[in-house]
């Protein structure tokens, strides 16, 4: 099963409630998965697919031992996605804290603040043959 976005943006959701990107804030107990996800795409753009991010951001998440990965790392991954997974259109990172996320043509991802020049560049189509898909929105239109 194919897993991963090529030569597509992620815009914002319709309803998202901010008009810059943010930080996502870590709770008192610890990361939480937006968090992790906009950790490591921002530390490392187009580096992870969503494939990548996904299995990253679970494992992290999870907080699985490198150890445990050496053991039981091919189980682990094939049970992770042996169940359906929200892509990153359900993300919170383009839901709530505004950012967008391109994949460039090897499916690799980066975040792009909706306060930025390349945000609009995105959108205004000059940033070549990308596809606009929205993120999905936090809450059903009435």
């Amino acid at each position: 099963m194919e897993w991963n976005y090529y030569n597509t943006f992620i815009t914002i959701a319709p309803d998202c409630p901010t008009i810059m990107g943010i930080i996502p804030p870590d709770k008192k107990t610890g990361k939480t998965k937006h968090s992790i996800e906009y950790e490591l795409v921002s530390q490392a753009p187009y580096h992870y697919t969503q494939e990548e991010l996904l299995y990253e951001v679970y494992i992290r998440h999870k907080n699985i031992s490198q150890e445990e990965l050496a053991e039981r790392g091919d189980e682990i991954r094939a049970d992770f996605f042996s169940k359906p997974k929200a892509c990153m259109r359900a993300s919170a990172l383009p839901k709530k804290f505004g950012w967008g996320i391109h994949f460039n043509e090897e499916g690799k991802m980066a975040l792009i603040p909706v306060d930025s020049p390349e945000y609009q560049r995105f959108i205004d189509g000059a940033c070549g043959p990308v596809k606009l898909v929205p993120a999905m929105r936090s809450k059903k239109s009435s």
